[in-house]
């Protein structure tokens, strides 16, 4: 086993081979040093045992380890024998790997280690793969760059032309899909109104359509046939849907096809969308009121949906209204937003400041600065992260027809990561 300086991908500071008996816990690597004075060394251990491997340590670069275990290392082997190239998955029982596994041969290459293993098997790793996890854990997530939006949003709202959105190339759809992801939502214009079909088709060129109680595609004109008050001519302030699932939709869309009144020549008025940037408003949030942000951050809430007949939804557990990357750190960056003060349960009695929390948190949201509104038009399909954004109504006259659907989180997620990224890239996130 052997190991590189962390200076500079594809510059190694080692070379050589090694071969071991089958029995050696040690493998034993005299590197070629060079620059002596500007780094410090420590050694490699494998699979607890000292080598004379030499790490160099780069001044402010931090390994975690300096320890790589041969199982491990086995186990990560991903040549076409180990690894389905098709599916990406094992194709080994792990468990039948000698728990102390050591390699009987080490090459050292320029941008690669080639291991012999006792019952020779060959498992070549990348140096990138081996730096990587001396130093952490895990692959960090893909970047995005979040954008808070507000009132201003509504007068150019991120958008994408339909036939653009709908090319087999998915160039349309990679930049529907990261403007979803950096501001939360976006617009798709020019779609045929003539067929909810049209609209149907966009969604499931994002991913499989997510079946509720509701349905699967909606289409519908005000009634309280499914029970819910999105289903009426009512407002709506600043909500997320299905808070009252484990796992809540993650893409929402509204297309309204027709907007017309209930008698011929009767004037229709109303219906303004509403979107709020709930991540914004957390942060304004955590600024202003820290210890209230921290009260919503910690606090569970019962939601529930039981309206209908034969229906009682409600989530795994309590949810609070506001989830981190972390939930054991409120300081880390908010993961997912569950807001809709209608399906709420009974707060806790002892969540003495929840109510207080709320409150401000409803203040922020009802912001004139805070709040986006849109008027829907035929041919204008609105998808928003109803993990991020809130979206509510003004009250209207009239009958609207309005079509949509809801798509999975990690749905859309995949179809973002495999527009915007190289596939190789997307396999290193994923898998490791």
């Amino acid at each position: 086993m052997m190991m590189r300086s962390a200076l500079k991908p594809g510059r190694h500071l080692l070379s050589g081979s090694l071969t071991l008996p089958a029995s050696s816990s040690t493998v034993v690597v005299r590197p070629r040093l060079s620059h002596v004075a500007r780094y410090s060394t420590n050694s490699l251990r494998i699979s607890g045992h000292e080598t004379s491997i030499a790490l160099k340590n780069v001044e402010g670069v931090k390994r975690t380890r300096t320890d790589l275990t041969g199982l491990w290392l086995r186990d990560n082997c991903r040549c076409s024998t180990c690894v389905n190239q098709d599916t990406r998955q094992r194709n080994f029982d792990t468990f039948q790997i000698p728990h102390d596994i050591t390699p009987q041969k080490v090459e050292n290459l320029e941008d690669q280690i080639h291991v012999t293993w006792p019952d020779g098997h060959q498992s070549t790793y990348t140096w990138n793969f081996i730096d990587h996890y001396l130093c952490h854990d895990e692959r960090p997530v893909e970047s995005v760059k979040t954008q808070f939006f507000g009132a201003e949003a509504a007068s150019n709202p991120p958008s994408v032309k339909f036939d653009a959105a709908m090319r087999e190339d998915d160039v349309g759809m990679a930049d529907l899909m990261a403007k979803i992801r950096t501001h939360g939502f976006a617009v798709v214009q020019d779609t045929p109104y003539d067929d909810p079909k049209h609209t149907e088709r966009l969604l499931q060129r994002i991913g499989p359509i997510r079946e509720t109680h509701y349905g699967g595609f909606y289409d519908f004109t005000p009634n309280l046939e499914l029970a819910d008050t999105a289903y009426t001519n009512l407002a709506l302030p600043a909500h997320t849907d299905t808070t009252y699932f484990t796992e809540p939709a993650g893409l929402q869309s509204f297309h309204m096809l027709s907007h017309k009144g209930a008698s011929p020549g009767e004037k229709v008025d109303g219906g303004k969308s509403l979107l709020v940037d709930a991540f914004h408003a957390a942060s304004i949030l955590k600024t202003e009121a820290p210890e209230l942000y921290k009260c919503l951050h910690a606090t569970g809430i019962p939601w529930h949906a039981s309206g209908n007949n034969g229906i009682t939804i409600t989530p795994n557990k309590l949810y609070p209204v506001i989830e981190t990357e972390n939930q054991q750190d409120p300081d880390t960056p908010v993961h997912r937003i569950r807001w809709n003060n209608d399906d709420r349960g009974v707060v806790p009695p002892s969540a003495d400041r929840w109510y207080e929390a709320a409150r401000k948190w409803n203040e922020i949201l009802k912001r004139k600065e805070m709040e986006c509104w849109i008027q829907l038009e035929p041919g204008n399909v609105l998808v928003f992260d109803n993990w991020r954004v809130m979206h509510g109504r003004s009250a209207f006259t009239g009958i609207r027809r309005i079509c949509g659907a809801y798509i999975n989180r990690d749905d859309w997620i995949s179809r973002w990561r495999n527009t915007n990224f190289p596939h190789e890239e997307v396999l290193k996130h994923v898998i490791g």
